[in-house]
């Protein structure tokens, strides 16, 4: 064992850790739960044969608590923490190395979202799907909820007729038909990548050991949008070795999902907004992709660590867009990235602009998921890129894949391995590269790279001649743009832009009607700022019809810089708040300051 105390979780893994389990649930439409049992298998740190099993739990009803024999086994729950939940205390014999919690999930888990037949594609069936990141899988199965603890599992998982179960693990055969879904997990994971969806789900496979899930209506889509994925994984397998998860699928999942996509093992959870039917939002799936190594095979061992998951993702996402789309599409990809860290720092408190996180005691982990992780965590390890040599910092990255695959680990773990294998334990150089402030320092430090787009300089000098009236919308040359070139045409623009100024563009180029969420965002931005009515039922079904956080953050938050503009998102999130995740519904609570229930 390698403890690493968890301050997000209560339980005690450096005393009494969870290895395997067996998870037998019955899902429940009509009372919104999980009704089963878990049995864990675990392994006591010398000394401790006489110290109770630790399990986090949230909003779960614990019915009965057994041995290996079936007999009673003593059990409490501790005290109750506002954000961390209750701690399962279980006084497991000195003798057993297994315990049986019998359990059902409350409507009000975070981690399971339940939606009626009218809130999916087909308004026939309902649907479930969870989302147990960052601490939300206690709300869904007592565990040790750390990234710090890996454990394997089976499942057996019984759902109403005509409904179909798929886990984020290796699918046995038999399932249907009144017989329960069987899955099984033999890599060992983190309990937040623990996932479950059920409803009316078909299947289409996209290559050898690729495919995607979705409702009937949404399938063809799906699988046209996400025909580039084999690929996507061989040119990861160059870079970084050989994917070890066997299949890498996907699932589709009603609008109302929080994220953009969620790196659940062998399946990814992923948002229809990105179903633009160009390919154009596919970046996304080489993001999801790239966890398969960076945060899945190796995991941030604490949430103060989330660089280490999605720093390395995004550097990884953009050398798979790279390879497969070119360098020009990449460049574009880091340059939007960039703008957003540096104007979101400026809003956020200083602990939270570090790599390496320690202001998130006592609060929920989800609160430190902003673009720092993401994008400063990618400008880290691009400066180390140029810094180093690429070919060089490949071996590097690809030889820390290898020594810490299925662990967990923590940035002072990484800090030493580039202190040992690239800088050579060259104190000075590691100063002349910012390391520390790069790790622990808020803000971004002077040496960071600064991503090169031709393209967005001729696109500036085009929004530029635009305001100026010098160019007519009708003349711009947005029928070649990319999804990335109207982003940033978009953001080009001054935010008082004038209303008159914003129906030419739309009379041109009917941004209000678009299929591209992530250009329709960035209208209805303008559209917002710029007071330009025309748009305003565009905004009201955006905002109603897709629950993405992405998205609904930054909307919510310049609606409520004027009083009339706060007055609308009250009026539509009373309307859409039943209908949004729990995640998301937390997030624009804070931002409304006025929770709509």
């Amino acid at each position: 064992m390698e403890p690493v105390r968890d301050i997000h979780s209560l339980s005690r893994p450096d005393l009494v850790r969870v290895t395997h389990a067996a998870i037998d649930w019955h899902v429940d439409f009509n009372e919104k739960r999980i009704r089963g049992s878990v049995t864990w298998t675990l392994e006591r740190s010398p000394g401790a044969e006489s110290t109770p099993l630790i399990l986090d739990t949230k909003d779960l009803q614990i019915e009965k608590v057994t041995g290996a024999g079936g007999d009673i086994i003593e059990s409490r729950l501790g005290e109750p923490h506002p954000v961390l939940g209750t701690p399962l205390i279980i006084d497991v014999p000195s003798d057993q190395d297994r315990v049986t919690i019998e359990y059902s999930t409350r409507p009000e888990s975070t981690a399971l979202q339940w939606l009626s037949p009218e809130q999916t594609a087909g308004t026939v069936h309902p649907f479930l799907y969870s989302q147990a990141q960052a601490i939300h899988a206690r709300t869904m199965i007592p565990c040790q909820d750390s990234p710090g603890v890996r454990i394997t599992y089976e499942a057996e998982v019984r759902v109403p007729d005509g409904l179909t179960a798929v886990m984020a693990a290796e699918m046995l055969p038999g399932g249907g038909d009144g017989k329960p879904f069987r899955f099984r997990m033999r890599q060992p994971i983190p309990s937040y990548l623990i996932a479950l969806a059920v409803g009316d789900i078909e299947f289409r496979s996209l290559g050898a050991r690729t495919g995607v899930y979705a409702e009937p209506s949404v399938l063809e889509g799906a699988a046209h949008e996400f025909a580039e994925t084999e690929s996507m994984i061989e040119a990861t397998e160059t870079l970084y070795g050989p994917y070890r998860w066997e299949r890498y699928d996907l699932i589709v999942l009603p609008p109302s999902f929080p994220w953009g996509g969620m790196e659940n093992p062998r399946l990814t959870f992923a948002t229809p907004t990105i179903l633009a039917g160009d390919r154009s939002l596919v970046s996304l799936v080489a993001h999801e992709l790239a966890h398969s190594w960076s945060g899945n095979l190796v995991t941030n061992a604490t949430w103060a660590d989330a660089w280490l998951n999605e720093g390395f993702t995004v550097y990884i996402e953009r050398r798979i867009l790279e390879t497969i789309y070119g360098r020009r599409r990449s460049e574009m990809e880091a340059a939007l990235g960039k703008q957003d860290l540096l104007e979101e720092i400026p809003t956020l408190e200083p602990g939270f602009s570090a790599l390496y996180n320690t202001s998130l005691a006592g609060r929920d982990p989800d609160d430190g998921f902003n673009h720092v992780p993401y994008e400063k965590g990618y400008l880290f390890l691009r400066m180390l890129d140029e810094a180093t040599g690429r070919e060089a910092f490949d071996i590097f990255l690809k030889r820390w894949f290898d020594d810490n695959a299925f662990q967990s680990r923590t940035t002072q773990q990484f800090e030493a391995a580039l202190h040992e294998q690239v800088l050579n334990g060259d104190e000075g150089r590691a100063r002349s590269l910012f390391i520390h402030d790069w790790l622990y320092e808020p803000g971004v430090p002077e040496n960071a790279p600064t991503p090169e787009s031709d393209a967005f300089v001729r696109i500036e000098t085009v929004a530029r001649s635009f305001v100026s009236s010098e160019t007519p919308a009708g003349n711009l040359p947005g029928t070649d743009w990319t999804t990335h070139e109207w982003r940033h045409f978009l953001r080009a623009l001054p935010d008082d832009l004038a209303a008159a100024k914003m129906g030419e563009l739309d009379a041109a180029w009917a941004l209000t009607r678009t299929g591209n969420s992530e250009i329709l965002m960035e209208w209805l931005l303008h559209a917002v700022q710029s007071r330009y009515e025309p748009a305003y039922p565009a905004l009201e079904s955006f905002l109603t019809g897709q629950g993405r956080r992405k998205f609904l953050k930054p909307l919510y938050t310049e609606l409520i810089r004027t009083q009339e503009g706060k007055e609308r998102a009250l009026a539509i999130y009373a309307r859409a708040r039943p209908f949004y995740h729990l995640v998301a519904c937390q997030t624009i609570d804070k931002i409304l300051n006025s929770p709509v229930r």
